[in-house]
């Protein structure tokens, strides 16, 4: 459930009507409603009551800080996968003790700031990345938190590039061989074991999958538990998909009530990092029709937001629901909905029936809060868009539209061509 919502025709975000915000701050720019991320965590918190559980929220989906601090305030960790999403998180004010490091190719620099702030753990995907943390570790006189993130060789069901639990992925270790590396890192001066990780994909849509994966965590956390290796934290990691048309994913209390009825027998705390599931649908993208054109027997709708500005549906062939912000009768037609980008691939919806849109109408691309501007570029020197919360019946910019000298800052023209 979302609250974007239509009065009399026109498309509000909760108190307030998106065309008065397109008015302040000009368009393209993301929306985000803040009631819908409260009532999101509350309902996905509420759902593994069960359970002795820390959620971690994981920054990638979207790492406004404004985003980020909402879920703090109600007690919210953090997933992060980045030396830049650990700053934002502190940022935000998230305790150190509740970060969660995960990421497959963590520098040097990366593993020394996540050691120096105190996180919970690391989520460690490699032989290599052991020893180095454990190196960094004895140089910093510390002991490093270790939790491996172990692949399961599990098929999630879902998109190839968001499959993350296969053999054949980049992600994480070998279940088969995790015995050896915990007993490796119990035997050290300068790593700790704090638990054990996994994470399958992102945007599933049956519960199978996680089960499965729970399952074969568990026989890791009771082989090691039987060697005396006590394992505090059992990550089960995120994934859990949202309806963006005809998916129909697990409500997040069927998922606790599975979750918690294979966790009997374990005395650990269990953390999970929803990212998608609480962002998805409490964000939208609005953009403005510039032009209405016809071209080999097509018909397009073009407008000012492009692929650089929302990504998916030309990397994922992702679907998002496309609204009039302002509804207007007539009759509906099959169009594109094109950018303005110089690429074929520019779009954000191919032969979509919508109703009538003229030059200077509002749209709204829903579903867009999680990889949204998190994955946006200034690809054709385009600015990137403005960010905005809405509470109650209050908006909030929280992060302003870049401008032309944002997007060369940093960059200069040496003395030779000058």
């Amino acid at each position: 459930m979302h609250f974007f919502l239509y009065r009399d025709g026109e498309l509000y975000c909760e108190e307030v009507p998106i065309r008065e915000i397109a008015r302040e701050v000009g368009t393209p720019f993301y929306l985000y409603s803040h009631r819908t991320l409260e009532r999101h965590w509350r309902v996905f918190d509420g759902a593994l009551e069960a359970l002795p559980h820390l959620i971690c929220y994981s920054v990638k989906a979207n790492s406004n800080l404004a985003v980020i601090r909402t879920f703090v305030k109600l007690g919210a960790g953090v997933d992060v996968v980045s030396g830049g999403e650990l700053f934002r998180a502190m940022e935000a004010g998230v305790r150190s003790d509740k970060v969660v490091f995960s990421g497959v190719g963590k520098t040097e620099g990366e593993i020394r700031y996540g050691l120096r702030t105190g996180i919970l753990m690391f989520n460690v995907e490699s032989e290599g990345e052991l020893e180095l943390m454990e190196e960094i570790a004895r140089q910093e006189g510390l002991k490093a938190p270790i939790s491996f993130r172990v692949n399961p060789d599990i098929d999630a069901s879902t998109h190839p590039y968001v499959a993350t639990g296969l053999r054949s992925s980049k992600f994480g270790i070998d279940i088969a061989l995790a015995p050896e590396l915990y007993r490796r890192v119990a035997g050290s001066r300068h790593l700790e074991v704090k638990g054990i990780s996994c994470h399958i994909g992102s945007q599933l849509t049956e519960l199978g999958p996680f089960l499965e994966a729970f399952d074969r965590l568990k026989d890791l956390y009771h082989l090691l538990r039987g060697e005396g290796i006590e394992v505090q934290y059992v990550d089960l990691g995120g994934g859990l998909g949202i309806p963006y048309k005809d998916e129909y994913p697990p409500h997040p209390e069927e998922y606790g009530r599975a979750m918690a009825s294979r966790a009997e027998g374990m005395d650990c705390l269990f953390v999970f990092e929803p990212g998608r599931v609480l962002v998805g649908n409490a964000g939208v993208l609005i953009t403005k029709v510039l032009y209405r054109k016809r071209n080999g027997g097509k018909e397009f709708v073009v407008v000012d937001a492009g692929m650089n500005d929302l990504i998916r549906p030309t990397l994922y062939g992702a679907y998002h629901e496309i609204l009039s912000v302002r509804e207007r009768e007539g009759e509906r037609a099959a169009v594109d909905v094109v950018g303005p980008i110089c690429e074929t691939g520019d779009y954000f919806a191919k032969g979509r029936e919508l109703g009538p849109v003229e030059p200077g109408d509002l749209l709204a691309i829903m579903g867009a809060g999680a990889y949204g501007f998190s994955m946006a570029s200034n690809y054709n020197s385009r600015p990137r868009a403005a960010e905005v919360m809405v509470k109650g019946g209050d908006l909030y910019v929280v992060r302003k539209r870049e401008t032309y000298q944002d997007i060369v800052r940093g960059e200069s023209i040496p003395e030779f061509l000058r």
